[in-house]
């Protein structure tokens, strides 16, 4: 699979500290908030280890559905993370970009969605 394509890089040149609540949040039932912030990170620094080769695509149509990728979804790609099987990896396909685990059968790679409806 070869294709050119051009991908803008988006780097975050600040970061976005949010406050960590130090109280928990109930999924049971509602209780009173709670003001007290544990300490606050930059989701940059939890989801991004390779700034310079990461950026951001947003997903589109239902193939992915049943990995939990859903159409609109915001992928964060990091290039510098090598392609193996049983991963889902971003890749050019008739020029256009396309989310897929790389699966392996019989000594062949290949993509295949994740929502059988799309076989």
């Amino acid at each position: 699979m070869s294709a050119h394509f051009q991908i803008k890089t988006l780097v975050a040149r600040t970061g976005l500290p949010l406050p960590l609540y130090l109280a928990p949040v109930s999924t049971d039932f509602s209780s009173p908030a709670e003001d007290y912030i544990d300490r606050v990170f930059d989701l940059n620094e939890l989801l991004i280890s390779n700034p310079a080769a990461t950026f951001y695509v947003r997903a589109s149509g239902d193939s992915m559905r049943d990995a939990g990728i859903q159409s609109g979804d915001i992928l964060v790609v990091d290039r510098a993370i090598e392609a193996r099987p049983g991963k889902i990896i971003i890749t050019a396909v008739g020029g256009e970009l396309t989310a897929k685990p790389l699966r392996i059968k019989d000594g062949r790679l290949y993509l295949a969605p994740e929502n059988p409806a799309t076989l």
